[in-house]
């Protein structure tokens, strides 16, 4: 008994809702168009910064750790401090990215006022409070 399909790439027939029929071509209209037109554009860079911003926030966490033994449990503290904000950086990257690239779509961009502030305020206590166990 046939069913009239030609089974298409990996044994799954086209036409049926499986792997294959998720597929699309590259000019296909089932793509989902792009957030923005230029792919090098602010949010692209952004997300690169809040990256690099992120790696030094986990190196701090790193070194914090090394100073564990020397300077006792403040370390340990300063440590899970720097992780926390390296993790809060990684859970808000995606809707970081899709908020610009929205944004610039829409041409109503807005600056995140509030994570610049708190970041700055982190890199800020992590420097005081470790010059501080270091010195005290």
């Amino acid at each position: 008994m046939s069913t009239g399909r030609r089974p298409g790439p990996r044994g799954a027939f086209r036409g049926s809702p499986g792997r294959s029929a998720r597929r699309s071509s590259p000019g296909s209209a089932s793509r989902r168009p792009p957030l923005h037109e230029d792919p090098g554009l602010q949010p692209e860079r952004t997300v690169l910064a809040w990256g690099r911003t992120l790696l030094l926030f986990t190196t701090v966490a790193a070194v914090f750790l090394r100073w564990l033994p020397r300077y006792g449990a403040l370390m340990l503290m300063l440590a899970l401090l720097a992780a926390a904000v390296a993790g809060a950086i990684y859970a808000t990257q995606r809707l970081r990215y899709r908020r610009q690239s929205r944004g610039i779509s829409d041409e109503s961009l807005e600056p995140d006022v509030a994570a610049v502030l708190v970041t700055s305020a982190a890199t800020c206590a992590l420097g005081v409070l470790g010059v501080v166990v270091v010195l005290g």
